[in-house]
C-alpha cells in the first residue's frame, strides 16, 4: 500500500530533541523531522552529503546557512534546496519546528539507522 500514516510511521531519534519519520522509494526519500529542542543559541555544525536535498518548513522558524550564501530566516511555508556536496546547516529559532526533507538518491544512512 503506498500510504504511510504519520502515527504509524517508525520513529527514529538520531539526536536529543529530534524525531524522524521516513518514506522512500528506490531513488527518493522523504523525511519528516520534528524538532523540540529550540530555540538554539548557535547553528548546528555545517555538514554536506552527496545527495540533492529539498526542504519544506512545515512549522516553526529556522535560520538556514549554506556556504557562499547569506543566512536566510525561514518560516512555515518557506522552502530551500541544497545541491550535492554543499556545506549547510540550520539553527532553530523557535522551540518546535517541523521540516520535510526530500533526498535523491536515497539516504541509505537514514534507512539503516
Amino acid at each position: 500500500m503506498p500510504v504511510l500514516h504519520y502515527n504509524n510511521a517508525k520513529v527514529q531519534t538520531p539526536a536529543k530533541g529530534l524525531e524522524r519519520r521516513l518514506v522512500h522509494l528506490e531513488k527518493l526519500l522523504t523525511a519528516v523531522l520534528d524538532f523540540s529542542n529550540g530555540p538554539q543559541s548557535e547553528p548546528d555544525p555545517m555538514h554536506s552529503h552527496p545527495h540533492e536535498q529539498t526542504c519544506y518548513i512545515a512549522e516553526g522558524e529556522v535560520l538556514f546557512f549554506m556556504e557562499d550564501e547569506e543566512p536566510q530566516h525561514l518560516k512555515a511555508g518557506d522552502m530551500f534546496y541544497v545541491p550535492s556536496n554543499k556545506m549547510h546547516c540550520i539553527q532553530l529559532l523557535t522551540e518546535r519546528a517541523r521540516l520535510v526533507d526530500s533526498f535523491s538518491p536515497v539516504r541509505e544512512d537514514f534507512i539503516g539507522y
